[in-house]
């Protein structure tokens, strides 16, 4: 298949080993890998804080870089924004674009993706051929279980991982209290579900917290580092590119 790939903005600003290890692993299975380098937010900031027509260039822009008919898909190693894709963009392009965008939004989510979405419902795979030998527990994202409704498809994937110890997480259905700017406008609230979240994720003993989407992992991960927590918080695309010749190597810089 020929794949484009929607970086995000956390994974262009601050996470792009995420990036690279969709890329890297997409690659593996066979598959040409298409950046579109004009490629912007997807807008889903502005549409989930209340600013419905501002994103308007964004979702254009999306659709022109990802319309492309030579893609057979589109991933992107996030939930919350393959929702937004899937459930927003057409929502802002009705209220606010023309006829032609609303036929390209609608083009484009057709062949839009998350992660492990794409792998076992598209690609038909669950076994990628990972390597990754360390206890790891899964926090399935809001976006991706209520949005998505990925299932457990992450597990499937995770479970077929040669040398991982994977641990079921208590609560796991629970949000981490991040919620993009809800954890700003509702700094208490979001710290004390966090703090319920970090309590179960670290009574697991995993070495190793997962998931789709980087957001939530830089809000448990920088509540685990905080509290000295030996568990690092790791994206799912990078312990499924690990393999036994390319293995994940833990940094201090990664806790």
């Amino acid at each position: 298949m020929r794949i484009g790939l929607f970086a995000t903005c956390l994974g262009d600003t601050l996470f792009p080993d995420a990036v690279r290890s969709t890329a890297l692993l997409l690659a593996r299975l066979g598959h040409e890998i298409v950046f579109p380098p004009e490629q912007t937010c997807c807008g889903q900031m502005h549409i989930n804080t209340g600013y419905q027509r501002e994103p308007l260039p964004l979702v254009r822009n999306f659709a022109e870089q990802f319309g492309d008919s030579s893609l057979d898909a589109v991933v992107m190693p996030s939930g919350s924004c393959a929702g937004s894709v899937r459930h927003q963009h057409e929502l802002v392009a009705r209220r606010y674009g023309d006829p032609a965008l609303v036929t390209a939004v609608a083009g484009v989510k057709a062949k839009t993706y998350e992660l492990s979405e794409l792998l076992v419902d598209v690609l038909g795979v669950t076994d990628v051929g990972a390597y990754f030998p360390y206890r790891v527990t899964y926090h399935p994202t809001c976006h991706s279980l209520r949005m998505l409704r990925v299932g457990d498809k992450p597990l499937r994937l995770l479970r077929a991982v040669e040398g991982i110890d994977l641990v079921e997480l208590p609560e796991a259905d629970a949000c981490c209290g991040f919620g993009g700017t809800f954890a700003l406008k509702n700094a208490g609230t979001s710290t004390a579900m966090l703090q319920d979240k970090m309590r179960h994720v670290v009574s697991t003993g995993a070495d190793v917290c997962t998931a789709g989407d980087s957001s939530c992992l830089m809000h448990i991960g920088g509540g685990l580092s905080r509290t000295g927590a030996e568990t690092r918080t790791l994206h799912l695309a990078q312990i499924l590119a690990a393999t036994r010749t390319a293995p994940y190597a833990p940094t201090e810089a990664a806790r």
